[in-house]
């Protein structure tokens, strides 16, 4: 099945796509750079904003390469590669295609018990369940950019002013007490297999996970504190990465203990 999965055809299907986005992109990059031009923009500032835009994409992208590696395994290279490419996310893609999994009869996401049933199954739902963002734009986009550029009516004399409930920082919120929950999720099921009888002092399985879960924790709580200790804002494109790589070692020391 893996060897279906990384096939010429499957490379051609999913390398059409990315090229196509990535020639898309080109395309927007060089219109936005002439209609700079255009309104009289320095064109020294607007290259060095590009090479510093560039350098910084860089490192935050190995994130997306570790997901990709990570998925490849048992999804093949093409299909992480596609769905990491155009519109995914690395926390987004792994977790459903975990819930897939496991939704198919499989008892995780693994490449020997990888059946075409069961790759079509996580493939759609991998794509279905993230389009909505690009379709809800394409409906509500215009009505809400056009509610930013009007102009707030003045407030009549002698009217009271209604209190409004200020929504400001609530999608911030919500992602965050979203991925509190999938993590307290996990890490209870990690926990629940410890009780269950897997055995309370055998550093394999859950307890592996939860040391490495406690390591990514960690270095993430590193990359906060160097970022409000220093007002380094940057740190924020490297936390990520920085704390999956971190996190990946110490998975590998701990297995070998």
């Amino acid at each position: 099945m893996l060897s279906q999965l990384n096939s010429p055809l499957m490379y051609i299907i999913c390398g059409s796509i990315v090229l196509f986005v990535a020639v898309i992109c080109v395309v927007f990059a060089v219109r936005a750079y002439r209609a700079g031009k255009a309104i009289g923009m320095d064109v020294t500032k607007m290259r060095t904003t590009i090479i510093a835009s560039a350098t910084f994409a860089v490192i935050p992208s190995v994130g997306i390469l570790l997901g990709v590696i990570a998925l490849s395994g048992s999804l093949g290279t093409p299909w992480p590669w596609l769905r990491l490419s155009v519109i995914g996310a690395l926390h987004y893609e792994t977790q459903v295609a975990e819930a897939a999994a496991e939704a198919t009869g499989m008892p995780n996401l693994s490449a020997s018990l990888m059946t075409p049933e069961a790759f079509t199954t996580i493939a759609l739902l991998m794509s279905a369940c993230i389009c909505w963002g690009m379709v809800l734009a394409f409906i509500n986009c215009k009505a809400y950019s056009n509610r930013l550029n009007d102009p707030k009516p003045a407030q009549p004399k002698g009217e009271k002013k209604k209190k409004k409930i200020n929504f400001s920082g609530f999608g911030d919120k919500a992602m965050n007490a979203m991925f509190i929950g999938l993590v307290s999720a996990y890490i209870g099921s990690y926990f629940g297999t410890i009780i269950s009888g897997n055995g309370l002092f055998t550093f394999t399985g859950a307890w592996l996970a939860l040391a490495v879960a406690a390591v990514g924790a960690l270095a993430m709580a590193v990359f906060v504190w160097i970022k409000e200790r220093y007002k380094a804002e940057w740190v924020d494109s490297f936390s990520i990465a920085g704390s999956m790589l971190i996190a990946m070692t110490a998975a590998v020391f701990l297995a070998r203990l």
